[in-house]
């Protein structure tokens, strides 16, 4: 790795949570992320984090507190921090998703 290249190919995959697979690089304040969704995953509680991403495989299904959004591969996404834009995942039976998330971690 360097200042202008990240390559995901040769980072580790990490598995915070299961249905969630994913190879991160930080740097100050900003994070991103590889992300393979399946199935399997399932939120617990709301997020309020705000993330800017773009769905490379699959479809993605957002809930929000009023609508569900489902984000389609070659679909962008750009989801506000904050209660008032809370949001889970919910992902398809044997569906997945893959996409890139850009986060601030502060």
């Amino acid at each position: 790795m360097n200042d202008f290249l990240i390559e995901f190919n040769k980072l580790d995959w990490e598995q915070p949570q299961k249905g969630i697979k994913q190879k991160s690089y930080t740097k100050g304040t900003t994070r991103i992320r590889l992300v393979r969704f399946n199935d399997e995953f399932k939120e617990k509680d709301w997020c309020t984090k705000g993330h800017i991403g773009f769905v490379i495989k699959g479809n993605l299904r957002v809930g929000f507190d009023k609508e569900t959004i489902i984000f389609k591969e070659g679909n962008a996404l750009w989801i506000s921090e904050g209660v008032k834009y809370k949001h889970k995942v919910k992902m398809e039976k044997m569906k997945t998703a893959e996409l890139i998330l850009f986060e601030n971690i502060l």
